[in-house]
């Protein structure tokens, strides 16, 4: 009898350390991660289904990250001053929302509602310089920033080494699918 109790207790504590070890399993794993077509792979979904949107499939499907929808959608009079922010070197090579390859030393940018792919100019309102970027990646999935722009267009935009920037984002159009990187423009 005291054998079985034993045993019984091995059991029970063998089974509370793997329900630890996958509770912090679960912690370590990220909640969201934006894939192709900038649907968030792993998002909770809610009951109803996700707010419409004026063009299905591909990257103008509606989204959800951190419990918060986000709706692509054509905004030919988009014009807005907020604060931009950069990403560099722990992304690179990954896949873009629309599955193209990220690449820290091209111009482009992620948005969080803009079509995929898109031009948009920025302009650095603290210094004046002023690029057009293909944007081509979802985010910045942090309140009170705009856009989040690859690392290159960040030092030609001249805020690389702050990490941070007052900008203005004018939508020019969509940009092709094949069109690979949009050159730099200063004014």
């Amino acid at each position: 009898m005291l054998g079985l109790a034993m045993g019984m207790s091995s059991l029970l504590r063998g089974a509370v350390v793997m329900a630890g070890a996958a509770s912090l399993v679960a912690c370590a794993t990220p909640k969201y991660a934006i894939g192709y077509g900038g649907q968030a792979d792993g998002a909770p979904r809610p009951p109803s289904s996700p707010p419409a949107t004026a063009k299905r499939g591909g990257t103008w499907k509606p989204y959800q990250v951190g419990g918060r929808w986000y709706v692509p959608q054509e905004q030919p009079n988009y014009n807005e001053v907020g604060l931009a922010s950069w990403y560099g070197g722990h992304h690179q090579g990954r896949p873009t929302a629309n599955g193209e390859r990220f690449d820290k030393d091209m111009v482009s940018a992620a948005h969080k509602t803009l079509p995929l792919p898109s031009v948009v100019e920025v302009t650095n309102l603290d210094n004046g310089r002023k690029i057009q970027v293909r944007v081509n990646d979802r985010g910045p999935f942090v309140d009170g920033r705009i856009i989040d722009l690859s690392q290159e267009a960040a030092r030609r935009l001249g805020f690389e080494g702050r990490g941070l920037a007052r900008v203005r984002v004018r939508y020019v159009g969509e940009a092709g699918v094949r069109t690979a990187t949009i050159q730099a423009r200063y004014e």
